[in-house]
């Protein structure tokens, strides 16, 4: 395996032995999926072209799906797309009317990331990058310098030329003129009024009147309208230089957990009119992913198949036969790994931890074998097929192994201390609870 440097390496494991996913890194240890990759790489592909995408990712809790879309978003972002993520929940839904969905937006735009910035809180630095490239293409075609006169007219007009094709689209006009206003306070080095556009943009504004008096636009982002305005940010950014946005949505077990019928109704409306966008045509440059589980989608009483609508649109192929997958479809089912895939993947973990502690020897392929072994004489082979728990107890015998050297791995895996992680079953979580299927 290549070097991996420290920061990557450390991240990786204290992530994965708290059971989370990690940012970074994931390349590294990514295994099997790939029929799953290679189908949102395409989308990838379509986004770049100004196309739209639309996919659920679905998959049983600790089956991997959150490691999926982190792994994509750190590959759309090498890519050259502007990326976003949020975890749903009960205060961050798509709809409502006491900024349940506003608050998705600003968690989204508070994650909005790039290559160069890829931990979030990029629009600034966007927006500056993208002014500097101006500055420097007026300098270099007119050969005049910032102070020069006429020289500020100029590049206002290289920026009225991209906001200028916003305009003639939903709530437009005014996201254009935040953006010329953002522009001219970075011209006057007015940092009150440059942060009032950030605010504006990350729909921080409670009201039309503050917003008024800040910016002179009448209008602010609200539950009614924030998808628009992701719209509007993916037209924009691909018209100043990024291959598109890619919008990120985990947990979505969070609408179908809504207990008033009316209220989740609304946000599998909401749900439906992005859907519809992105099939549609009417999106541009915009991939929105989303991810589940089973019951989120398959639900009859109140997951999305308790919806007419949406029970047609996700429906099967009546030709895919078992075995077979059609990853063009709208929904995405994560597969158990193989056994196979399972035991390259704690082989890499095995050397990625090995390489983080200079250890001269990474466990073998035999112990890896071993220990799966062990955990599937405890806990049944059918707890293999969910990654998370067996993945967590693995970085945690490497972790005891590294700190304890007179203990030998047969020692520790066969001895009374080694007691595997239920996968269906954690003491720290109450199953009944609405936060039983959060996961990072």
């Amino acid at each position: 395996m290549q070097k991996i440097p420290k920061r990557v390496s450390t991240a990786l494991i204290n992530a994965l032995a708290a059971g989370v996913v990690p940012r970074v890194g994931l390349e590294h240890i990514a295994v099997g999926r790939e029929k799953e990759i290679a189908a949102l790489s395409q989308d990838l592909d379509n986004i770049s072209e100004g196309g739209a995408a639309f996919r659920f990712v679905i998959g049983r809790y600790g089956s991997g799906k959150s490691f999926l879309l982190q792994l994509l978003r750190n590959q759309a972002m090498e890519q050259g797309f502007v990326v976003a993520d949020a975890d749903l929940s009960p205060e961050r839904r798509l709809a409502g009317s006491k900024n349940h969905a506003v608050a998705t937006y600003r968690e989204l735009m508070g994650n909005i990331a790039t290559r160069t910035n890829p931990n979030g809180g990029a629009i600034a630095l966007i927006l500056e990058k993208w002014i500097s490239s101006i500055l420097s293409q007026v300098a270099q075609e007119t050969g005049k310098r910032p102070h020069d006169e006429g020289f500020d007219e100029q590049v206002e007009l290289k920026i009225r030329e991209v906001v200028d094709n916003l305009e003639g689209l939903v709530h437009g006009f005014d996201f254009a003129n935040v953006i010329i206003a953002y522009w001219r306070s970075y011209r006057e080095d007015n940092n009150d009024k440059k942060d009032a556009a950030l605010r504006w943009l990350r729909g921080e504004f409670a009201t039309k009147t503050e917003a008024k008096s800040a910016l002179g636009v009448r209008v602010i982002i609200d539950d009614d309208t924030w998808y628009d305005y992701l719209k509007l940010f993916a037209q924009f950014v691909s018209d100043i230089g990024y291959k598109g946005l890619l919008i990120l949505l985990d947990e979505a077990i969070h609408l179908y957990k809504i207990n008033h019928t009316s209220s989740r109704q609304s946000n599998y409306d909401k749900l439906l009119a992005m859907f519809n966008d992105a099939m549609q045509g009417k999106a541009e440059h915009l991939g929105i992913l989303i991810g589940g589980t089973p019951q989120f989608i398959e639900d009859s009483r109140r997951g999305l198949h308790s919806d007419e609508s949406w029970r047609t649109r996700l429906a099967k192929s009546r030709f895919l036969k078992e075995g077979l997958q059609d990853t063009s479809a709208p929904v995405i089912q994560l597969e158990p790994l193989t056994s196979e895939e399972l035991s390259k993947l704690l082989q890499r973990l095995a050397e990625v931890h090995a390489i983080h502690y200079n250890s001269k020897k990474a466990l073998s392929a035999r112990e890896v074998e071993e220990f799966k072994k062990e955990v599937a004489n405890r806990l049944g082979a059918d707890k293999l097929s969910t990654p998370r728990e067996v993945v967590r107890d693995f970085i945690s015998v490497l972790n005891i192994l590294q700190q304890n050297p007179q203990i030998t791995f047969k020692e520790l895996i066969r001895g009374s201390n080694f007691q595997p992680t239920r996968a269906d079953k954690n003491s720290d979580v109450d199953e009944n609870s609405e936060f039983a299927e959060f996961t990072l």
